[in-house]
């Protein structure tokens, strides 16, 4: 399995607002519970699906809840040839670093 490169919250964000893609790979009622603004959705169970629609110009910032998912999702989009990194923490870190966080419905939280 390719090694993944972790990165912060505040590195991530740097990385989102210089065109990288934000994968959030939780599942459907975590990412209605909380997410980052602008986060394409792929539960991690769906990445192989969408493989191919995925942009390879871009750099993808992979997030979970705690960073463990998403590792997985970023070492498997890296052995397909893909540019990816690892936010380190998750969405826990993001909430907890003051990051914006949006909600489906109501108060967003990190589920």
């Amino acid at each position: 399995m390719s090694q993944i490169e972790n990165v912060d919250v505040a590195t991530a964000q740097r990385l989102v607002e210089d065109g990288a893609l934000l994968l959030d790979v939780r599942e459907d009622a975590e990412f209605a519970a909380g997410h980052a603004p602008h986060a394409r959705h792929v539960p991690l169970s769906d990445v192989p699906d969408v493989v191919e629609q995925l942009p390879r110009e871009e750099l993808i910032v992979c997030v979970c809840r705690s960073g463990s998912r998403s590792a997985r999702a970023g070492a498997f989009l890296l052995e397909q040839g893909l540019r990816a990194v690892n936010l380190e923490g998750g969405m826990t870190a993001w909430h907890a670093a003051g990051a914006p966080l949006v909600a489906e419905d109501g108060e967003p939280y990190v589920a």
